[in-house]
């Protein structure tokens, strides 16, 4: 382990805090907007989150009761609305597989970790971070989610090489960090808020909690 990572992590929750991530009542809930947002704002998802919850077709058996074009049409503010309802419905057709369709947060029950995550990777539509996102946020298990954020931020402080795999950047994480599911929790969410904010493609480091660590500011 490398007290660098770590490091970085106490800086960031010093200066913002804690983020109360994932936004979400239920396991189920977190496994849908890990869908939903794909390639889309938060607020985006928000939106389609809030028709999903007055159609009251936020658990999975009702979802999975209601046609391809009801629930491309309640997800649409979320964007590829008919591409994430089909991504939709095989999430629930694969929880009904595994027999947790009403009580998603027993997925975390039916397999170890790496197994969890092969059967994920294997629904159609669900990627290495979607993927990452339902283990770590809906079922509570160390597995460090990687976005556009985390290579941007960590090749800028020179941890990252360019063209590093997912998998190659999520063994990092796990390498140098304890595997605590709640560190990564916060982890990510605090990677996202200083992406959001300061690390952005036109960096406002003289914002940034980093600022006297980032090689870029040590020329």
């Amino acid at each position: 382990m490398s007290p660098v990572w770590l490091q970085i992590y106490h800086c960031l929750l010093a200066h913002w805090g804690p983020q109360h991530w994932w936004p979400g009542e239920t396991p189920f809930e977190v496994m849908v907007g890990a869908i939903l947002t794909q390639n889309t704002a938060w607020t985006n998802v928000e939106r389609a989150m809030a028709n999903l919850r007055a159609a009251e077709a936020l658990d999975g058996v009702t979802m999975g009761e209601l046609s391809d074009a009801a629930l491309a049409d309640l997800i649409r503010p979320a964007g590829c609305f008919n591409v994430k309802a089909h991504r939709l419905r095989a999430l629930c057709a694969y929880l009904g597989q595994e027999a947790v369709l009403d009580n998603p947060g027993d997925l975390a029950s039916r397999a170890g970790l790496p197994e969890l995550r092969r059967r994920l990777l294997a629904v159609p539509g669900i990627g290495e971070e979607s993927a990452d996102a339902i283990l770590l946020y809906a079922l509570g298990l160390p597995s460090f989610v990687v976005d556009a954020y985390t290579r941007r931020i960590f090749r800028r402080l020179g941890l990252l090489a360019d063209g590093m795999s997912y998998d190659a950047i999520q063994s990092l994480f796990h390498n140098h960090l304890p595997r605590d599911p709640q560190l990564y929790n916060e982890y990510h969410a605090l990677i996202v808020q200083l992406g959001k904010t300061s690390c952005r493609p036109q960096p406002r480091c003289a914002t940034c909690p980093l600022e006297n660590r980032c090689p870029r500011n040590l020329i």
